[in-house]
């Protein structure tokens, strides 16, 4: 019986290895997608993150790459640097507008036309391409003239393929700023499906022709495992670091250490950390065309802050113009002529962080006046200066207390006489006649 019992569960356990081997086999075989998420304001850390992704796609002999886009737009510069990856790419890419709500606009628009095939989900926009200047507004007649023929030539180069009716839509995104839906763009022939999510994109991509390398290509979807590449933790940081609204809050809040550190020196870790918040916001904004100028309003700011510490009599002045002088430096800096309007930073967020920073300068300033060293409340000392009236010939009463008492210029006293003390010597007081001279 128990031989018996033992042949049923090696057989048991061979059918389970042989069936796992091939399975196992099968996992390895199948075919893979590299997806990767490009989210927000295009930014170097987003263009190298394509980069990678592209380069992973290809060492893993991935089948296809779908960028999951959504997109207001960004700097010329990356645009062409992202379009230039994509279509170099030898794996074939699939740029995907998702997920519902978002869009490609701006620059995200070319970015998608330069996909080898390209989708949008349900509800996505994807258009308002004209070029801008670095302050928001159209560019001047000549400059306006050279960026729109220069962008309107790379959208019909890469929508030719699509048709006329295509590179038409394509060149008024461009031409007149014109934003359509994910249907009209499918119905233009702009985009190649809509789909709700990326199972349903693999799913209508299957047997799609697509150019690539010049050669023609129908891609096989069914079945694709799909591997999602993230960002690592270095272009994580590094896109919080090109964001303008963080980068306000890392000055406000390296500053406000440092300023920790000025009023108690000794706590070196708060200078330490502030001193590397402020070092991470200045290699950031080295990411934007901010106006540098703007540090000389913060560094003043940061000036006003530490004076009002040292002049209370102010009554909160200086604060005020620290505050001010805090709110015009960050706008200089980050909302200048020289920043998009993508990379701006919150007006009210940039008051509120003044406001908090000022707000704190004036507790930190009350908490140190109340901590000053101030004069003795008990003790002989603080009779030094006192008035009393003479009770014997040796004694005196000081307020509530009777003290021993020697005239200090030799003079007689007599019981009656009003006495002021001018020092203490053992548990005698020295006294003399108000109005004598020492």
């Amino acid at each position: 019986m128990i031989k018996v019992f033992r042949l049923i569960l090696v057989t048991l356990l061979g059918g389970g290895l042989l069936w796992a081997v091939p399975a196992a086999r099968a996992q390895e075989s199948s075919a893979h997608a590299v997806a990767l998420s490009l989210r927000g304001p295009l930014t170097v850390p987003m263009a190298d993150y394509l980069d990678r992704g592209l380069e992973e796609a290809t060492k893993r002999a991935a089948t296809l790459v779908i960028v999951q886009l959504d997109t207001p737009g960004g700097e010329l510069s990356l645009m062409e640097r992202m379009i230039s990856s994509i279509r170099n790419s030898p794996v074939p890419v699939v740029v995907y507008v998702s997920p519902n709500g978002a869009m490609a606009g701006s620059a995200g628009t070319l970015i998608t036309l330069a996909g080898h095939a390209s989708g949008m989900a349900p509800e996505t926009l994807i258009g308002a391409a004209s070029p801008i200047d670095a302050t928001g507004q159209d560019l001047g007649t000549t400059a306006d003239n050279k960026a729109r023929e220069a962008l309107m030539a790379q959208a019909r180069a890469l929508t030719e393929r699509r048709g006329p009716e295509a590179v038409e839509l394509a060149q008024a995104t461009i031409d007149v700023a014109r934003a359509v839906t994910a249907r009209e763009a499918l119905e233009a022939g702009l985009i190649d499906v809509v789909a709700a999510d990326l199972p349903d994109l693999l799913r209508q991509l299957d047997g799609h022709v697509i150019d690539i390398g010049g050669q023609t290509l129908a891609l096989s979807t069914t079945g694709l495992i799909i591997d999602e590449v993230d960002m690592n933790v270095l272009e994580q940081v590094l896109t919080l670091l090109v964001n303008a609204s963080v980068l306000s809050m890392l000055f406000s809040l390296g500053l406000l250490l440092l300023y920790l550190e000025v009023q108690t020196p000794g706590g070196w870790i708060s200078g330490v950390v502030g001193a590397g918040l402020l070092l991470l916001a200045l290699y950031g904004s080295g990411f934007l065309p901010v106006n540098w100028f703007g540090v000389i309003f913060i560094a003043i700011a940061f000036g006003l802050f530490v004076a009002e510490a040292y002049t209370p009599a102010t009554f909160g002045a200086l604060t005020l113009g620290g505050v001010v002088f805090f709110v015009v430096g960050s706008l200089v800096l980050f909302n200048s002529p020289g920043t998009l309007p993508v990379y701006r930073v919150s007006v009210p967020l940039v008051i509120a962080l003044g406001v908090i920073l000022g707000a704190l300068s004036l507790t930190l300033v009350f908490v140190a006046l109340r901590t000053l060293p101030r004069k003795p409340a008990l003790g002989a000392d603080v009779l030094v200066g006192q008035t009393g009236q003479m009770r014997t010939a040796q004694s005196a009463q000081i307020g509530s207390e009777l003290w021993t008492v020697e005239a200090v210029d030799g003079a007689p006293l007599s019981v009656g006489d009003a006495v002021q003390v001018t020092g203490v010597r053992g548990l005698r007081l020295q006294v003399r006649k108000p109005g004598s001279s020492a």
